[in-house]
């Protein structure tokens, strides 16, 4: 989570940012934290202990997906290799 104003916070998908909401996420939550996210929402605080474990799960998925799910390739598009940032 990069900054939080009000119950609106800005948070960084693999170098994209982008707004989400703070309306029911589990505990509160301060800018360095990582949250869960369901459709512009966070819906919980992801323990600091299971940070590096989730976001392998997250590479090991994306990497695991067929070439041809079209969801995968917007994702794998949007964070481009290795997670980088996609230039524009």
């Amino acid at each position: 989570m990069v900054s939080i104003d009000g119950l609106l916070a800005t948070v960084d998908f693999f170098g994209i940012r982008r707004n989400v909401r703070l309306d029911i996420v589990d505990e509160p939550v301060e800018p360095g934290d990582y949250v869960m996210n369901h459709v512009g929402f966070a819906i919980c605080r992801i323990p600091p202990a299971e940070v590096d474990e989730t976001l392998a799960l997250y590479e090991h998925l994306l990497a695991a997906i067929s070439k041809e799910d079209l969801l995968a390739a917007d994702i794998r598009a949007e964070i481009g290799p290795a997670g980088e940032k996609k230039n524009e």
